[in-house]
């Protein structure tokens, strides 16, 4: 997705310098009182034309770009590596994996996820009491957490590490304290991991 901002971001600087070239123009033109007026018009339907035509072929091009790179982020594959079910509460979080391993935090103890390098894992995200938001910033992902359904989504690390995480929806007094990290692991690591009930060192 941050090709997706680049690409705002340029289309906003193209829109700026043409509103400033527009209203600096008559500005440099125009800047001393003088009985000669500036040209004077009414109105002038081919530029208003031009303008509406510009603006639309403008705002179509960003959704159209914004459909293309949001497509691949929201498709589940319908055979990931594994399922892992995420629940968010107050004011911590809630992992269960699929070999029976649960892991639960607490505001002062911040659960860890664990997930492999490289492999495709589905997160089913969960709320039992009010909206959550389950972000971390390292993977450019954020995805809320909503009482009474099931958000899901796949996650593939590219890169092995420690990650922090939190939630970004206000959610109550310890909030701030909601956090929790990713730990990414080769897989043998991670099936070493999974195998001894997740009580293994990195």
């Amino acid at each position: 997705m941050r090709g997706d901002w680049l690409v705002f971001i340029a289309a906003s600087v193209v829109v700026g310098v043409v509103v400033y070239a527009f209203i600096l123009t008559p500005l440099v033109l125009w800047r001393r009182r003088s009985d000669d007026l500036p040209p004077q018009f009414a109105s002038n339907g081919p530029l208003e034309i031009g303008g509406v035509i510009i603006s639309l072929l403008l705002v179509a091009g960003l959704f159209y770009v914004t459909y293309r790179r949001e497509m691949p982020v929201d498709a589940v594959s319908a055979h990931p590596f594994q399922t892992i079910d995420v629940t968010g509460f107050r004011w911590s979080w809630e992992f269960d994996y699929p070999s029976g391993i649960h892991i639960v935090g607490t505001p002062q103890r911040p659960p860890e996820l664990v997930l492999p390098l490289g492999e495709q894992t589905e997160i089913a995200l969960h709320s039992v009491d009010v909206n959550h938001s389950f972000w971390v910033p390292a993977f450019l992902f954020k995805r809320d957490a909503i009482p009474g359904m099931v958000n899901r989504f796949d996650l593939t690390p590219v890169k092995t590490g420690r990650f922090a995480g939190l939630c970004t929806q206000f959610c109550g007094l310890d909030h701030a304290l909601m956090t929790f990290t990713v730990r990414v692991l080769p897989p043998q690591a991670y099936r070493a991991w999974i195998a001894a009930g997740g009580r293994t060192p990195s």
